[in-house]
């Protein structure tokens, strides 16, 4: 799997470009700035971009900005963002079209290889990859959402995991229930939110989100 890598601090990019490897992934290109983002991203068209959001030159969202853009060129190009802090608003910019293949992971998360890891190949495979902490806030700024307040404790905890971009067979492994026992809950959660069904796992996951950043 190609990868372009993104991160502006030498000693972190050069780590994330050993993990990688390590685990099986080419990383074609690895740069430190917006403008040389945008560039390889348009040049190498990866199978997945793993970005930080704070790139020079001005060491805002310009990591974010770069790949949106390339992914107004390279349509459906995967995007995983790594970000040092929740920012509500980055959620909703990568969540903006509609289309999946869109990550949003706190650093920290880097940490546990297993898990960024397999966040990078969800996003590549053109799922979404939520940080439970994007979720925890997103939540508990719908919370006196009616809609949302009338979702059991369990049905939460569905939805979370849900959100992150989790199967049904993943939410019942992670809560000790039965796929038939989250399907039942997740059909309650999307009456309750007055979202149609499916059993698309990624359709599923893009309304949830952009219920909850209240689209």
């Amino acid at each position: 799997m190609r990868v372009v890598l993104a991160e502006d601090l030498h000693l972190l990019r050069e780590g994330l470009v050993l993990l990688l490897r390590s685990h099986g992934f080419e990383v074609v290109a690895a740069v430190e700035s917006g403008p040389d983002l945008l560039a390889a991203l348009v040049r190498e068209r990866p199978d997945v971009a793993v970005v930080d959001v704070r790139l020079p030159p001005t060491f805002t969202d310009e990591g974010l900005q770069a790949a949106l853009a390339a992914r107004r060129q390279v349509s459906g190009l995967p995007v995983l963002v790594l970000s040092q802090h929740v920012e509500q608003l980055y959620a909703r910019e990568l969540l903006a079209d509609g289309t999946g293949g869109v990550g949003y992971l706190l650093k920290d998360r880097v940490f546990n290889a297993d898990q960024f890891v397999d966040a990078i190949r969800r996003v590549a495979a053109g799922g979404t990859a939520m940080d439970p902490e994007v979720i925890a806030k997103i939540l508990a700024s719908n919370s006196r959402n009616e809609p949302v307040a009338r979702l059991t404790p369990r049905e939460r905890e569905v939805l979370e995991l849900m959100a992150e971009g989790r199967s049904n067979a993943a939410i019942g492994q992670r809560l000790f229930l039965s796929e038939s026992a989250v399907g039942k809950h997740t059909a309650n959660i999307f009456a309750k939110l007055d979202l149609a069904p499916s059993d698309d796992d990624n359709r599923r996951v893009l309304a949830v989100l952009a219920y909850l950043n209240g689209r």
